[in-house]
């Protein structure tokens, strides 16, 4: 499980630095590309911040996307594509941020 599972858009985009650097690196494993992301910031909603996200993965390096795909190795993929990883990275950052309309309120 992702250690900054649910913070949501808004505290993603106010938090440190650092810390969205180490959230983004838990959903891909490349700290240049979790950097790039978490310089993007700040981002008005989920569609930007998965347009960078996948803008950002197809500018990486044959080693890092090697590097990234390492991290996927509990996840089931149908083949090693940068269209792949993209899928496995939008779904864990959307487990970080939980859903974009937000939890209930209870």
């Amino acid at each position: 499980m992702l250690m900054h599972h649910g913070i949501g858009l808004d505290r993603f985009n106010s938090c440190s630095r650092r810390r969205a650097v180490h959230a983004l690196y838990e959903c891909c494993s490349c700290v240049s590309w979790a950097e790039k992301i978490a310089d993007g910031r700040p981002y008005p909603g989920y569609d930007a911040l998965h347009t960078a996200v996948a803008a950002g993965l197809r500018a990486l390096s044959a080693a890092e996307l090697e590097h990234a795909f390492d991290s996927c190795a509990r996840e089931t993929i149908s083949e090693h594509s940068v269209i792949e990883l993209e899928r496995v990275t939008r779904a864990r950052i959307e487990r970080m941020l939980g859903p974009e309309e937000g939890y209930p309120e209870y």
